[in-house]
């Protein structure tokens, strides 16, 4: 089965209308029960929530005329399939490994990663830039920053 595996990007539709109406009633629907995916035959399979949370947000994404790249990832990655997933070099994760920022194993002489590990070290760093930003938003504010560049001055 994992031969068929393959990463693939799915486009919008050129019309999304089906789909924002489809984000519609997944949105009404909210959490009344379990849910289940029906085939063309009428089969019925309970789907579990964490996909069904996927599906959500990707129908969401295609609505609103955004791309979605499906790609199966192993549990346990290298040094470069970590590097590609933060879209950083692979000598930065390997600095972060060795700074104790990311945990690691070795195999070897190579480094193996947890793609949990890299995820939340990714969440990590993305809420320490959202609490420094938020922080310089209120220093300048303080600061009366934002009134002294609220009138542009020409440059002619």
């Amino acid at each position: 089965m994992s031969s068929a595996l393959r990463e693939r990007t799915v486009l919008p539709p050129e019309d999304p209308a089906d789909l924002a109406r489809f984000v519609q009633e997944l949105r009404s629907a909210g959490n009344r029960a379990r849910a289940r995916l029906v085939g063309p035959d009428g089969s019925e399979i309970e789907i579990p929530d964490e996909l069904y949370g996927v599906l959500r947000d990707v129908v969401t994404a295609l609505s609103e005329g955004l791309a979605i790249s499906i790609a199966p990832h192993n549990t346990m990655l290298t040094t470069q399939e970590a590097a590609d997933l933060l879209n950083i070099s692979r000598p930065t994760v390997v600095r972060l490994l060795s700074d104790g920022e990311i945990p690691h194993t070795m195999r070897g002489r190579h480094r193996r990663v947890m793609l949990r590990d890299i995820l939340d070290y990714q969440e990590r760093t993305r809420q320490e830039r959202r609490q420094t930003l938020d922080r310089m938003t209120a220093e300048a504010e303080e600061d009366g920053l934002y009134h002294l560049t609220s009138t542009p001055r020409s440059t002619s």
